[in-house]
């Protein structure tokens, strides 16, 4: 069950939410740092390649400076969508979790009716 592909898939989407929560992070705290370029990760895709295949290897989520227009200062960090980014992150980082959690209740329960 922990090496399923159901399992690494959960702990790449873990992983890499996390990583996107410490970008987030970081744009925020240099919102106000001249020629700062705001952070994204990508994994979506790969972890949707890994599901369709049926792969049960580590997802890599990618680091890119984002390309959105800057301001005057070089700067190109958007609070309002740096603060909605983080409220959709922290939502999925929940589901999945909460996900990981069905599956070893359901392991638990299988564990008590024998």
């Amino acid at each position: 069950m922990f090496d399923s592909v159901t399992s690494a898939v959960m702990k790449g989407a873990l992983d890499a939410l996390s990583l996107r929560q410490r970008v987030i992070a970081d744009n925020i705290a240099n919102v106000n740092t001249p020629g700062f370029r705001a952070g994204r990760v990508q994994f979506e895709d790969e972890l949707a390649k890994a599901v369709r295949t049926g792969r049960a290897e580590p997802v890599q989520p990618t680091v890119s400076r984002s390309l959105e227009p800057t301001r005057l200062d070089g700067n190109n960090v958007n609070l309002d969508t740096e603060t909605l980014s983080n409220v959709d992150t922290n939502l999925r980082y929940q589901l999945a979790v909460r996900s990981i959690d069905g599956n070893f209740t359901a392991m638990r329960t299988a564990m008590r009716s024998n």
